[in-house]
């Protein structure tokens, strides 16, 4: 089945105010950047991104359009803010945050991309013993102190652990070097990072890709994310942007 779409505002249809969409990247990493320009001029609003490692940190230029434009309603990340404390105050990003405008839910990192892998396993919840005896255990870790929900504890074979649920967006959208019609995804080096679990995880997956091959040229070992887990790939030219004031 040839899964290639003709354009990005194609890619993206189906997407509506009020969706929960999963962004791939590690920072600046595997970021689906031409994918996330068009998703600001498509103008949705309300919008849950559901990230892994603050990818929108990593792409700076979108971010602040996002925010300005005033799309994004919730972030749920285990990398949330800037690195540096004082940058981080003056941007408006953190500014709505620290106002309550935009939610901030944040997971340790591992618990996140566990949280993604189960949903694409058809797993509903799990049990973890990270974040046993910290902050963590309490309650969900947001800005909206409303929506601090108490954590369920077991305790497994000795250990205090902490139920979590398998998240599953609406859409994820990731960035792949090389694809074939079919879908078959292959990341390069850090770009894999969250990439692989959200296309799993997702409803509706969306590639953006670098390289798209003929069936039958990848090689089987090096497939990351089986065609089954994606929906629509567009092929897009390789971006390059400034990492400096990141």
């Amino acid at each position: 089945m040839d899964k290639i779409v003709k354009s990005v505002e194609e890619a993206l249809s189906g997407i509506e105010d009020g969706s929960t969409i999963a962004i791939g990247g590690f920072f600046a990493a595997g970021v689906p950047r031409i994918l996330l320009k068009a998703l600001i001029a498509k103008g949705v609003k309300n919008l849950t991104f559901a990230c892994g490692s603050g990818p929108l940190l990593g792409a700076r230029h979108e971010l602040d359009d996002l925010v300005n434009n005033g799309q994004i309603k919730k972030i749920i990340d285990s990398y949330g803010l800037f690195r540096s404390a004082t940058k981080g105050i003056q941007h408006p990003f953190e500014q709505k945050i620290r106002s309550g405008e935009i939610e901030l839910e944040v997971y340790p990192m591992g618990t996140l991309c566990e949280k993604y892998r189960m949903a694409g396993a058809g797993i509903p919840a799990f049990f973890v013993p990270v974040g046993a005896g910290s902050l963590v255990e309490e309650a969900t870790i947001t800005n909206i102190e409303t929506n601090r929900k108490k954590r369920e504890m077991r305790v497994i074979d000795g250990q205090k652990c902490i139920l979590e649920y398998a998240l599953k967006p609406d859409f994820a959208l990731v960035h792949a070097h090389t694809s074939d019609p079919e879908g078959n995804l292959c990341y390069r080096k850090t770009a894999r990072n969250f990439n692989h679990v959200m296309a799993m995880a997702a409803r509706v997956t969306v590639a953006e890709v670098e390289n798209v091959v003929e069936i039958g040229k990848l090689d089987p070992e090096s497939v990351h994310t089986p065609g089954i887990f994606v929906q629509r790939i567009v092929h897009v030219p390789r971006y390059t942007f400034d990492i400096t004031n990141l």
